[in-house]
């Protein structure tokens, strides 16, 4: 039986070209974000199990595990993808709110989902499953204005660790793939430039993001007695080793 695999986030951007990626090699595959309409666009009339909800809404969460559950016998992998990011801006010019939504979406939400997954894992037969976060190059070393999106990746990075950790006896893994300028609409004016740490506004290479798709889909067919426990997956020549 194919394996099945939960991708949140899964409207757009990484999560769209991650489930291509799945389709294409045969997986199950459940799509979980907002809009109902960009979840059947990323289908494109293939088979996938649409699942619209807010990954904030921890009962809305636990109940598409359900129907996943339901529908398949089981969740062999989730992808934590789900997570937006702000404009860069120095941190006292940052609202408070725009702090906090990002942090429900990116952490929060990351906690639910995962929370929901380890559950399901750990409660079928056989036990076990894999959990792929999504961090970020972010979750190393910051961009210029990034106080809420790298201190986010940062809680990423320690969530996947703790869940690490708790899975061992259920044998749930954990691991993280940390991504740096993959071309999504997000990533789209670092083709246009963006500022740097020296002040400077400069164009930066990007990546076709279904490297993305084919470097999770890696860590997804591992057998569960072997992790990748973080992988880095980035344009060649960006910004990073010695960002800044």
């Amino acid at each position: 039986m194919a394996k099945s695999i939960i991708i949140t986030g899964g409207g757009s951007g990484v999560g769209r070209a991650t489930a291509e990626t799945f389709f294409d090699a045969g997986w199950r595959v459940g799509l979980i974000g907002r809009r109902r309409e960009a979840l059947e666009e990323t289908a494109n009339g293939r088979e996938a199990l649409v699942l619209p909800c807010d990954v904030t809404d921890s009962a809305a969460v636990d109940g598409a595990f359900a129907e996943a559950a339901k529908a398949w016998g089981r969740v062999d992998a989730v992808f934590n993808n789900a997570g937006v990011s702000l404009g860069g801006a120095p941190i006292d010019e940052i609202d408070v709110d725009d702090w906090r939504k990002l942090i429900d979406i990116n952490v929060t939400g990351s906690f639910i989902v995962a929370r929901a997954a380890f559950g399901t894992m750990r409660r079928q037969e056989p036990q076990g499953g894999r959990i792929i976060n999504n961090g970020s190059v972010s979750a190393y070393v910051p961009r210029w204005g990034s106080a809420p999106y790298t201190a986010s990746k940062h809680a990423v990075s320690g969530l996947t660790r703790s869940i690490s950790l708790d899975g061992r006896p259920f044998n749930i893994a954990c691991g993280q793939i940390d991504i740096g300028n993959a071309l999504t609409p997000m990533a789209a004016k670092m083709q246009k430039g963006v500022p740097q740490a020296d002040g400077s506004i400069e164009v930066e290479p990007v990546m076709d993001v279904g490297h993305v798709g084919s470097s999770v889909l890696h860590m997804a067919e591992l057998p569960l007695e072997a992790n990748v426990q973080f992988m880095t997956v980035m344009a060649t020549n960006m910004p990073y080793i010695g960002r800044g």
